[in-house]
């Protein structure tokens, strides 16, 4: 049930007085709240399962690996290192600003806005409120509509664990998002794509809002010609399966050498056959395609290819079920490099060299991960200093995202904005300067306040003078 759209000013006010209550601040506060989100995720599970099963078929093992567990963990975690996170600083400075006490503070921002996309709701709604949660701000919860029975789930049980004036969740469509864009927030933290992150920013920019963008991309992958293709193939097709290849870091197309095309399709066959033995149509362990609009998408554009396709997986349309197609030889300017294909379908482009392959990832916008297989240390190096992505993964796919220490963005149109335990939490934190300046100080001021002497004047530009160290190329 959509939330009213009148009580949607409301909800942004109490949360915002809260917020000025100072009921946030104390850190033993924050944790439990933290606590109480891993205990929700950990006693509701089979509910939160079910609902996804329900919206995208997704298998109960995907669902606790990769959404339940991160957020009972991360969670956790959270809780436990926040004291350390939100110490105070003291910077060192130089010996005479010492006196005055330079102090950075850890402020949380406000009341944010948390907008969450389908493919991975758990996750991704309950990632960037941990974040939250941890630096002291109020949050309102928009989940997406896609996901109709997950999101009405939410409104159920999360003012049960969280405290119901801190956190909210907002259901809707379009109506009930455009009001909240009308709203002025201290942050807002979107997932999704490049489209709707154009009209948040807009709406953004009107109240000067700061922004986090989670957004995808074509995430390529780049095979060294002299690396294991079979062990390639077996990493690249786990990641491409994983929720029907409907993930923001999903490999998106394959870059390879010729010559090393078909032995690829060969190694994409065998594994396709040990991970799904009877196919992935009617298997419990791959997921559906969250909306009729998208599997005809899908279809669409497999079907305008020029590409020669070497696995073609079966569709069922009544199911949304979409079992995943290879596509060797796609050119560029195919129907399947037009658009992020955020499904299960993998075109295979080959290249005559390595620098081909980098020169064709460098013409494209910068993906939010850059997938490498190679074993030469060079051929890395050289992919790190000449491709921008958000990440650069060697010799495996999705798994990245399982370092809690590693922080999470894209670059340009894949977004901006870190996100994972500390860095989710730095997000959502100012940090303060401060300094107390003594009176004892006076003194050593006086030469600032004016009519100002030949002495006061040349230690006052001092620095226009400092010697500056010989260098050249």
């Amino acid at each position: 049930m959509a939330t009213p759209v009148s009580t949607i000013p409301k909800i942004r006010d109490a949360l915002r007085a809260t917020f000025r209550s100072g009921l946030t601040r104390p850190i033993a506060w924050r944790q439990h709240q933290l606590y109480q989100l891993a205990r929700m995720a950990q006693n509701e599970r089979e509910l939160i399962c079910d609902a996804l099963k329900k919206d995208l078929g997704k298998p109960k093992t995907e669902v606790l690996m990769a959404e339940v567990g991160c957020i009972i963990e991360r969670s956790v975690k959270s809780a436990e290192q926040l004291p350390q996170w939100a110490k105070t600083e003291y910077p060192d400075v130089a010996d005479w600003q010492k006196p005055w006490k330079p102090t950075i503070y850890k402020a949380p921002r406000g009341t944010a806005l948390i907008i969450s996309p389908w493919n991975y709701p758990m996750i991704l709604t309950f990632q960037p409120l941990i974040g939250a949660i941890a630096a002291g701000c109020t949050a309102v919860l928009k989940p997406s509509e896609l996901v109709p029975t997950f999101s009405q789930l939410l409104e159920e049980i999360v003012p049960k664990y969280l405290d119901p004036n801190t956190y909210r969740v907002v259901n809707g469509a379009v109506p009930e998002t455009s009001k909240l864009l009308e709203l002025q927030w201290d942050h807002i933290f979107y997932t999704g794509n490049g489209r709707v992150a154009r009209i948040i920013a807009s709406a953004a920019a009107k109240h000067l809002t700061p922004l986090t963008l989670e957004l995808g991309g074509k995430s390529p992958v780049i095979i060294d010609s002299a690396y294991d293709i079979d062990l390639a193939a077996k990493r690249i097709l786990w990641g491409k399966c994983n929720n029907a290849g409907q993930i923001c870091v999903a490999p998106d197309y394959v870059l390879v050498q010729r010559d090393k095309q078909d032995e690829l399709v060969k190694a994409f066959r065998k594994h396709y056959n040990a991970f799904f033995p009877k196919g992935a149509l009617d298997s419990p362990l791959f997921g559906s395609i969250v909306s009729d609009q998208h599997h005809k998408r899908l279809t669409s554009l497999l079907s305008r290819t020029k590409g020669e396709v070497v696995l073609q997986g079966r569709a069922d349309a009544a199911r949304r079920r979409l079992e995943p197609s290879i596509v060797k030889d796609v050119a560029d300017g195919d129907s399947l490099l037009e658009e992020e294909l955020f499904g299960p379908i993998l075109p295979i482009v080959p290249v005559d060299s390595f620098n081909q392959a980098v020169d064709f990832v460098n013409a494209r916008s910068h993906p939010l991960v850059l997938y490498a297989f190679s074993d030469n240390e060079s051929l890395k190096q050289q992919l790190v200093s000449e491709t921008q992505s958000g990440g650069i993964v060697f010799n495996d796919t999705f798994q990245h995202l399982a370092v809690n220490e590693l922080p999470f963005a894209g670059v340009g149109e894949s977004g901006y904005g870190n996100q994972v335990m500390k860095h989710t939490y730095d997000t959502f934190t100012q940090l303060r300067s401060s300094i107390d300046m003594p009176k004892e100080a006076e003194p050593y001021l006086a030469i600032r306040y004016p009519p100002h002497s030949e002495e006061a004047v040349k230690a006052l530009t001092a620095a226009v003078y400092m010697p500056i160290p010989p260098s050249r190329l």
